[in-house]
């Protein structure tokens, strides 16, 4: 009736306070029940119900010490059915209320530390606990009490109450970072379940559990777990060590070699970015070059199947080739390799049939920067270039043919324009400082008049027919004398990106004060990524309370969900909560996203579903 015509909700205040004092089972179940519906749907009933607190504490408190019948016993538990529904009704009365909270806290702690857990019955009355010590404002120790016991659970034979305890620490590792930690061995353990359900489960909450402190160790376990993890989990596993890395890695050396085993144990599994992070990462670290190239040769020897360790390799071999080649490096062992061993590999790499046009690309690249770097004669390093000039896939038969006219026409610039590429380390402040630094140097060249070459200005002269007649062109801007400089002018790069246009912000729900605002970024290094970051608000009078948004993709994009800032956005305009999506495009195509909201509202549970199709072109273009 409460659900069909809600403003009847009034009429059963009264009658459901007075049944309270009944000691018979149905009634009392009923009543319960019946109370638990009303204080979900009616702000007034909440209100009115929080003054019976003590009374259901009572009721809760007879049972568990003295029952009101055996025959509703099970196992030895007095009457778990009541009292799993009287827990979840203090749930709802303790939930954001301080003096609720307050009065049931000794009740709780009495349930959880009685209550038999050799019966299932006993198993369910205890989570019940838990969730409710969970959703109130309980007291710290009762917290760490409620881990303790899901920690317990994780001991269990019993392979649903295992999940069931991996879900709920899953969902206090943001609130009880510390208590959760003290049970990380034994989710660790949890990692070798046979049930993929549950290795996934621990999976996720061992990567919630990282942090600085103990990186190291757990990045130990987990690629342990990644040798011998099922193919569904390998994805998850491997991005989630990636990131752990990223963000606690207490050196560059061993973020190097832990990039470097993800990639040889499940290279095909990694992000699309990984290539991207760990080139940039090994270019700025100069006193790793020697090292790193070591490493990544000695493994694409062993092995040219992983494709992203295979395209890294390659680069980092055309780039420090030459001290591969010294063969002095005190922090890996000997290896003498000789020029023509170097050659035959990245050859060995662009006739592999497991070779990606893109790794083949790499290679080239590789084979054409070693001929600056190498010693000994070209003629073989011309001669692969040469074959690829009439390779089907066009973008390699460009850049062989681009090679070529750099060996027989511009041969006396070649190692200006080979010359190692400067990568400056992600997060460093210098670039801001080399964009302001190359402005400053543009108005300086503006202001005082340079003499310029005259060969390289008959050059530019001859490229202005390209765009009209000559009289329509402007004078060309000074040249650096060097060969280097006339190249960067010559190709007309830009000394630093223009920054791309802001993506503008997108508003996808609103309902009762609640507010979804999606806003967007692209970083310019990565085109294929994307950033989206969710921003909840609250207008309205009441706290929402368990806020959790999903979100879906179509199965060409790969999307992660980084965690919320909170589970709560408050009331009054307080402060937003907000989420972090990242979503790979590497297809570029149209972006559709699903979203599934769930939370509590004026003592309401509110569960919405809903598509957003009407992205800015500009999130995959």
């Amino acid at each position: 009736m409460i659900r069909k015509v809600p403003e009847l909700s009034n009429i059963f205040l009264p009658p459901c306070a007075q049944l309270l004092h009944e000691h018979h089972h149905g009634i009392l179940l009923g009543t319960i029940t019946l109370i638990t519906e009303l204080c979900e749907r009616s702000p007034a009933a909440l209100k009115h119900f929080r003054k019976m607190v003590p009374q259901l504490v009572h009721i809760l408190r007879t049972l568990v010490t003295t029952g009101y019948s055996t025959e509703h016993s099970i196992s030895g538990v007095s009457d778990p059915f009541l009292q799993v529904q009287i827990l979840r009704l203090l749930r709802i009365l303790g939930r954001n209320h301080e003096e609720s909270s307050e009065t049931m806290n000794d009740l709780l702690a009495q349930v959880a530390t009685n209550t038999d857990t050799s019966r299932n019955a006993g198993n369910a009355v205890l989570f019940e606990t838990v969730l409710t010590i969970m959703d109130i404002r309980s007291a710290a120790g009762l917290r760490v009490l409620a881990v303790n016991i899901l920690g317990r659970f994780l001991l269990n034979s019993d392979r649903n109450i295992r999940y069931v305890a991996l879900t709920s620490l899953l969902r206090l590792v943001q609130s009880d970072h510390s208590a959760v930690q003290r049970h990380r061995p034994t989710v660790v353990e949890c990692l070798r379940e046979p049930d993929v359900s549950l290795s996934r489960r621990a999976l996720e909450l061992s990567l919630a559990l990282v942090n600085s402190s103990n990186v190291q160790a757990m990045t130990q376990e987990l690629q342990g777990f990644l040798e011998s993890c099922p193919p569904d989990l390998q994805a998850d596993c491997a991005s989630g060590i990636l990131l752990a890395a990223e963000r606690f890695a207490p050196t560059k050396r061993w973020h190097i070699d832990t990039t470097l085993r993800v990639l040889m144990t499940a290279g095909t599994h990694v992000r699309d970015d990984a290539v991207a992070n760990l080139t940039q990462l090994i270019g700025g670290a100069q006193e790793l070059h020697a090292y790193s190239v070591r490493r990544l040769y000695s493994a694409l020897a062993e092995d040219i199947s992983q494709q992203p360790l295979v395209q890294v390799a390659t680069w980092c071999i055309g780039e420090y080739g030459d001290l591969l080649l010294e063969g002095s490096c005190e922090e890996t062992e000997p290896l003498q390799v000789e020029e023509e061993e170097v050659l035959a590999l990245l050859e060995r790499v662009l006739q592999s049939h497991m070779s990606l046009p893109a790794t083949r690309g790499y290679a080239l690249t590789a084979l054409v920067k070693l001929s600056t770097r190498l010693r000994g004669d070209n003629n073989r390093i011309r001669q692969v270039v040469s074959i690829y000039s009439s390779c089907l896939d066009v973008e390699l038969q460009q850049r062989a043919v681009e090679y070529n006219t750099l060996f027989r026409k511009y041969d006396h610039m070649r190692a200006a324009i080979l010359e190692k590429i400067p990568l400056v380390e992600r997060g460093s402040s210098q670039v801001d400082e080399e964009a302001k630094e190359s402005k400053e140097t543009a108005q300086l060249s503006e202001a005082a008049p340079v003499p310029t070459e005259p060969e390289a200005s008959k050059l530019l002269d001859l490229l202005d027919l390209l765009d009209g007649p000559s009289g329509d062109a402007q004078h060309p801007p000074p040249l650096d004398p060097t060969p280097g400089g006339a190249l960067i002018h010559l190709l007309n790069l830009p000394c630093a990106p223009p920054p791309p246009a802001p993506i503008p912000h997108l508003r996808v729900f609103e309902r009762e004060g609640l507010q979804l605002d999606l806003s967007f970024v692209r970083p310019p290094g990565t085109p294929t990524l994307l950033l989206i970051t969710v921003t909840a608000t609250n207008t309205s009078g009441g706290d929402v309370t368990h806020f959790i948004c999903q979100a879906a993709v179509p199965k060409s994009f790969q999307l992660q969900l980084q965690a919320p800032s909170g589970d709560t956005v408050p009331a009054q305009g307080g402060l937003p909560m907000t989420q972090l999506l990242r979503i790979l495009n590497p297809k570029k195509a149209p972006l559709r996203l699903k979203l599934r909201l769930t939370y509590n509202h004026f003592g309401q549970s509110v569960q919405e579903i809903f598509e957003v199709n009407n992205l800015p072109v500009e999130t995959w273009q």
